[in-house]
């Protein structure tokens, strides 16, 4: 019997069945004839897709990208400095949240840098760190004031 089962294209593509059948069921991939029993059969034309769907799922485009880029690949009329400008905002993106998870970076560090100076250990109702998350004043007689 020609083509692969599902399991198969899935150890071939690094992805899993339901990842596949998920693919299927929002039209990234098509659906595949099936065979005797029901059973999917892939060919190597759903290999290359499949690949390339997870490729760009690896580099974080989302589902509508992916379905995009998939479109340029099959499209002649289309130039791929589409993929190019796609790519430069999906870049563009990734920097922004690089900024953002600097900056919560260096919140955190300075929140365990006071965490670290202040609190001597005790019960967390009575912790003025966690007071100060919930936005609570500090109590005297709590965990982290000088002893």
């Amino acid at each position: 019997m020609a083509g692969h089962r599902i399991g198969a294209l899935a150890e071939r593509t690094g992805t899993n069945a339901a990842t596949i059948r998920y693919y299927e069921q929002i039209d990234l991939l098509p659906r595949p004839d099936r065979q005797e029993g029901n059973q999917r059969r892939y060919g190597d034309d759903d290999v290359r897709r499949l690949t390339f769907i997870r490729r760009c799922r690896d580099f974080g485009f989302s589902i509508e990208q992916v379905r995009t880029l998939a479109s340029l690949v099959q499209d002649r009329s289309r130039s791929c400095m589409e993929a190019r400008d796609l790519a430069q905002i999906h870049l563009a993106t990734i920097r922004a949240k690089l900024r953002e998870l600097r900056a919560l970076e260096k919140s955190i560090a300075q929140f365990v840098e006071v965490c670290d100076a202040e609190c001597v250990g005790g019960p967390g109702p009575d912790c003025v760190i966690l007071d100060d998350l919930s936005g609570k004043s500090p109590v005297a007689s709590s965990c982290c004031a000088a002893a």
